[in-house]
């Protein structure tokens, strides 16, 4: 089987995230601006943007963010519930959570949207949430986010929804071209990534696909 040349893949991912990067709206574009400032590295803009069509494409209402100052992402959710329904953003690090409360703030009076945000593990947080009531999770940020919101996806997302795993190959920070999992700078996070990827996979609940976005993006739907 032949394979795309690495430098055309490296091409295409530059060209498409570059292109997401100068769509960015004034206010986007500044958000990840101060978090990246603040030390809070930021998600693909390509990739947040794809979260946002799937979020157009089930027709969520009621959303869900688990990250470590998903700032970027948290914003495109935001914008794609179009001024109505609900987004929990859950992030239990200091900092991620009062960038996250701080962008919500300023967002609030744009949107007749229902905004929560809250400082606590995915594990202690998640199973409060009420069975089937929401569309779209997306994960993102620290490796303890990731089994957490998992085992809580098949209770939580209604028949049709998604969860979606940002950086399922571990790359984050990864700058090498040709880089795999096992250059992964956090080998924790890789380990783990590549458990969850094999459990998500086999898991007849849902219907899975890995995708090339960002530093590779998971996204399961709940059958």
């Amino acid at each position: 089987m032949e394979h795309t040349p690495q430098s055309l893949l490296t091409a295409i991912w530059t060209n498409v995230e570059d292109h997401a990067l100068e769509r960015q709206s004034p206010g986007l574009a500044r958000a990840r601006a101060d978090a990246t400032e603040a030390g809070i590295p930021q998600g693909s803009a390509a990739q947040a943007e794809l979260l946002r069509a799937l979020e157009h494409m089930v027709g969520a209402t009621s959303v869900i963010v688990v990250g470590t100052g998903a700032v970027v992402e948290t914003y495109q959710l935001l914008d794609g519930l179009d001024g109505h329904g609900q987004l929990t953003a859950v992030d239990s690090s200091a900092q991620g959570i009062a960038m996250i409360r701080s962008l919500l703030r300023e967002l609030a009076d744009s949107t007749q949207a229902s905004l929560r945000a809250v400082s606590a593990p995915a594990k202690v947080f998640l199973p409060r949430l009420n069975a089937a009531d929401y569309h779209l999770i997306v994960v993102a940020g620290d490796v303890d986010n990731y089994r957490a919101t998992y085992e809580q996806a098949p209770r939580l997302l209604n028949k049709g929804g998604i969860i979606a795993f940002t950086d399922i190959l571990a790359l984050a920070g990864q700058t090498a071209d040709g880089a795999s999992m096992d250059d992964a700078p956090d080998t924790r996070k890789a380990d783990a990534m590549r458990q969850l990827l094999a459990d998500v996979e086999e898991d007849e609940r849902f219907s899975s696909t890995l995708t090339p976005s960002g530093t590779g993006l998971l996204l399961a739907v709940k059958r």
